[in-house]
């Protein structure tokens, strides 16, 4: 007796991922709120949108805190006379993104 091969689809090594960054950027929006006492929810703010200016309007007092928290938290060494901030620090989602590339734990 042989056993039939049923063939399976694919598995989407960027399904899980998707998944993953999605969570850890919901994660760092309740950061957000929380360590800044935002009046938003977490929901409300989007990935993509700026941290500093027209986007949630964040200052560079605000950035500090959050980079106190996230530092801690995924054991990141973020500096503030690190030359790529502006870059780091864009938008919810490059936050995220250097977290992944970065973290310890």
């Amino acid at each position: 007796m042989t056993a039939s091969v049923v063939p399976q689809e694919p598995i989407d090594p960027r399904a899980s991922r998707d998944s993953t960054d999605a969570a850890l950027e919901a994660e760092l929006a309740e950061i957000f709120v929380t360590a800044l006492n935002l009046e938003q929810s977490a929901a409300d703010i989007d990935p993509q949108m700026p941290l500093y200016e027209d986007g949630l309007g964040l200052d560079s007092i605000d950035i500090l805190e959050i980079a106190l928290v996230v530092s801690k938290r995924y054991g990141l060494d973020l500096r503030a006379d690190d030359q790529n901030n502006a870059k780091i620090f864009a938008s919810l989602r490059s936050l995220a993104q250097h977290i992944r590339a970065n973290r310890t734990r």
